[in-house]
């Protein structure tokens, strides 16, 4: 990467915002003051006009500073460069150029290439067989061939060589052998009775918790619906002087907790329903329950709203009433640079009516209703698929 491709990339980031400027009035006309709902806008754009998509974490990265120090990925730069109005970023590049410095690069590029595979092609070497060696070899073989067999000769002729075997007769008497196997063979029996009562406690030791545990499963149903919650659920289990352990129970499946505790604390937590606090004494409990939560009908209809693209005047009319004047709405990014911005009731009420692809990945995090049952607190986010960097 040159210094002069980050220059390209600089006027590429003016000829996008200049693009994006013809058809839309964003926030501020600088690209590296938009966020919230300005990048939302952008990133619908792009999808529309270049068939691509760039993330959030990607757009803070190289568009909030200025000058950049290390280019996007290729992909993206092309993306980008469609949006602007040309076929890529080698396209791009060409209808900018500065000088010819860059064309010279690339001629000393490839000679320099072709120098190395020279090299590598004059350094190679060919091994071939040595016709001596392979003579050798052959008339070696021969010669000891024919010593082995003058020794053989020699000593089949020869009588006074020939080896002489002497036959020892072992003299043992039966009560002596008997008494030995009976021996052996308690002996045996004895280290294979150790070694499996040794094997028994090694493996009570490794599997006691598993051995003396036992499961429980626990049903959530919604109270008012009496039908099994189809929402991920926040399980806390609460223990004297431990830290509590958070489990997450899946939708319409039952929460299994393996213990071997007399008693059991739970506190079990949803964005979409009332958080309650849980106690059992094991000892009497059964081994499956069912457990009814109360629903929070503010927050499940705020996502209803958020999610609907029907009747947008009612759904506004709703939102305004659902929500109070005064409420913090709080808007939390995944990145580095933002971590939490906060927006009006009517920024937010426009965010959700919008009909965007966007909202498809909004999730209510959490919700407040004051004595009246007006909402005064929403905490939201909008999940970006992130890209490998």
């Amino acid at each position: 990467m040159s210094d002069l491709d980050l220059l390209h990339f600089e006027q590429l980031k003016s000829e996008v915002q200049s693009q994006y400027l013809k058809d839309h009035s964003p926030s501020f006309d600088e690209i590296s003051k938009w966020k919230g709902i300005d990048i939302i806008y952008f990133q619908e754009d792009l999808r529309k006009k270049a068939k691509g998509n760039i993330s959030e974490k990607s757009f803070y990265t190289y568009f909030k500073n200025s000058p950049v120090t290390r280019l996007p990925r290729i992909d993206m730069l092309n993306i980008l460069s469609v949006y602007a109005g040309y076929v890529s970023w080698y396209d791009f590049k060409k209808n900018h150029l500065f000088a010819d410095e860059i064309l010279k690069d690339y001629e000393e590029l490839q000679e320099s290439e072709i120098d190395e595979l020279e090299k590598e092609v004059d350094n190679t070497q060919i091994l071939e067989p040595d016709p001596e060696k392979e003579e050798i070899t052959q008339i070696s073989i021969p010669k000891e061939t024919s010593l082995a067999e003058e020794k053989s000769i020699l000593q089949n002729n020869s009588t006074d060589n020939q080896p002489i075997e002497i036959q020892k007769e072992e003299l043992s008497t039966y009560d002596i052998s008997e008494n030995k196997s009976t021996f052996s063979l308690v002996k045996k029996y004895i280290w294979l009775g150790i070694s499996a009562i040794l094997a028994i406690l090694a493996g009570l030791l490794g599997f006691k918790d598993e051995i003396f545990s036992k499961k429980y499963y626990y049903s959530f149903i919604d109270a008012d619906r009496n039908s099994k919650i189809n929402a991920e659920l926040q399980v806390q289990i609460l223990k004297e002087n431990e830290t509590p352990i958070l489990y997450v129970a899946k939708p319409n499946e039952p929460f299994v907790y393996t213990t071997k505790s007399k008693s059991l604390t739970m506190v079990v937590s949803s964005p979409f329903y009332r958080t309650d606090t849980i106690q059992r004494n094991l000892e009497t409990a059964p081994e499956a329950e069912n457990i009814e939560l109360k629903p929070n009908d503010y927050a499940i209809m705020l996502f209803y709203y958020s999610k609907s693209l029907k009747d947008l005047k009612k759904k506004r009319i709703s939102l305004n009433y659902l929500i109070s004047d005064h409420a913090l709405i709080y808007q939390v990014f995944d990145n580095q640079f933002y971590g939490v911005e906060t927006m009006d009731k009517q920024r937010y009420i426009n965010l959700v009516t919008l009909p965007s692809t966007s909202l498809e990945k909004l999730e209510v995090i959490d919700t407040q209703t004051d004595n009246s049952g007006k909402i005064v607190m929403i905490k939201f986010k909008i999940d970006n698929d992130e890209e490998n960097n």
